[in-house]
């Protein structure tokens, strides 16, 4: 799938030139999207609890299985035996009890705005019938469910209006060239030669050619590229690529990329720009569009070694909603649904426990970008006792815990006289200059009044010029 020579004519493929693409507003007022990894490794559904989250990754299964000794003697052997190898988990992925429309109606009551489903992992294996040469034998049309995956999540998102995205990784444990790769989790020389990819025809025949594949097919709003940092951008040519989905994409105008481009490029090239686990991180700020994106518990994939002391409470997750859009950043929260294509019932009740807080409180949230009082900082590392957003002329005061006494909000002019309201509560706020300062005076509810659990919005009308 060669690329137009006339992308240049628009955005060269250079950084100077990619870099000077807007992110597409959509991303940036939508705040909350779904992120979903679920594949083969979905069958053992297993990796050891770590301290550290990226250690308790169940999703890297199949690098553990050929790259772990010691997981493999304590887990693999012990469960499936030794000559059982990572493949022989795919007729097992059946997906059998996957409903999208139910998954989407899910989804939609959690108040998430865009979902990004992991459409091949590191591990290779594809949701979608992918035309790639090298991929005819290892995806969910001809080995597992026997079903275009991502066709059919992405019909039924939309049909709820939401944003459709695809997470794509490019290095792949079993057919990465390995003439640059580092030593690591990796297969061995004799599974590598089983399935590799010639190296000559890789990026051009496998990742570029399934990038290309997956835009002109499903046209996803949002592409969330990973796996880049063996090799560098120039290797995997990604600025070509990206270049001809701005310039001549059918969903150019739409599309928003994310920075893992290639090596070094995090944080400094692409899109909007990516933490994970890390959105307290003194340097994740507003000045660039950015999204978290984390696990209910400490895992993306599905992992059975979790328990619900591993997971955070639906208070917890809205907290961290709210902390990441006080200082400009999305939520992307992953899902790791079973084999079978069900999602587990916590992750579940956590989705709508969400959704509900935000069916009161979403106006705080949605389309609302980062404001702190003159000369306070954004929240940093350590949780402030109030948070702040702000749309138009409004201010919202956004209070984990409800406030014992009356509290300033700094930096609301003298010369103006706003109003103050609790979202989803009739009873009315009391608001009071003193010395100079605005204060507002939270009201005495029962607990049949408080309108809704986990934290609790002041909304300050008109309180900027």
């Amino acid at each position: 799938m060669p690329l137009p020579a006339r992308a240049q004519a628009l955005y060269a493929p250079t950084w100077s030139s990619l870099d000077q693409r807007p992110v597409p507003a959509w991303f940036t007022e939508a705040k909350f999207g779904i992120f979903i990894h679920w594949g083969v490794y979905s069958v053992p559904a297993y990796r050891p609890v770590s301290p550290r989250p990226y250690e308790t990754y169940a999703e890297w299964y199949g690098a553990d299985v050929y790259g772990n000794p010691a997981l493999r003697q304590s887990f693999h052997n012990k469960n499936y035996g030794p000559s059982f190898t990572y493949r022989d988990f795919g007729p097992l992925f059946r997906a059998e009890l996957f409903d999208p429309a139910r998954w989407a109606d899910l989804f939609a009551r959690a108040g998430a705005r865009y979902v990004v489903l992991t459409a091949k992992h590191h591990d290779g294996y594809c949701l979608w019938p992918t035309t790639a040469p090298y991929k005819q034998d290892w995806n969910s049309a001809a080995v597992g469910p026997h079903r275009d995956l991502v066709g059919e999540l992405a019909q039924a998102v939309r049909a709820r209006h939401l944003k459709m995205g695809l997470y794509y990784s490019l290095l792949e444990w079993e057919s990465t060239p390995t003439s640059r790769r580092p030593s690591g989790y990796y297969l061995p020389p004799a599974d590598v030669a089983r399935h590799q990819i010639p190296e000559s025809q890789y990026v051009a025949q496998n990742s570029l050619y399934q990038l290309k594949e997956l835009v002109t097919r499903y046209q996803p709003a949002l592409l969330f590229a990973d796996g880049e940092w063996d090799y560098p951008a120039t290797y995997w040519r990604s600025p070509e690529f990206l270049a001809w989905l701005y310039n001549y994409a059918p969903n150019k105008d739409e599309v928003v990329v994310n920075d893992r481009w290639g090596q070094g490029t995090r944080g400094q090239h692409g899109g909007y720009y990516t933490s994970e686990y890390a959105s307290d991180d003194a340097h994740v700020g507003p000045a660039h569009a950015w999204e978290e994106s984390r696990g209910m518990g400490e895992s993306y994939g599905f992992n059975r070694a979790e328990n619900i002391n591993d997971y955070r409470t639906s208070a917890q997750l809205v907290q961290q909603l709210i902390a990441i859009v006080s200082r400009g950043g999305n939520l992307l929260l992953n899902i790791g649904p079973a084999a079978d294509g069900t999602i587990p019932v916590l992750m579940q009740e956590r989705l709508l426990d969400i959704g509900q807080w935000l069916a009161v409180n979403g106006e705080a949230i949605y389309g609302t970008h980062a404001w702190a009082p003159p000369g306070a900082p954004l929240p940093g590392p350590q949780p402030p006792a109030l948070y702040y957003t702000a749309k138009g002329r409004d201010v919202y005061v956004l209070a984990p815990r409800w406030p014992p006494a009356a509290f300033v909000v700094a930096g609301v002019p003298a010369r103006r006289h706003p109003t103050v309201t609790l979202l989803g509560s009739p009873v009315p706020v009391k608001c009071r200059r003193r010395r100079g300062q605005f204060l507002i005076q939270p009201p005495a509810l029962t607990p049949a009044q408080v309108p809704s659990p986990f934290a609790y919005v002041f909304k300050v009308h008109n309180a900027l010029p």
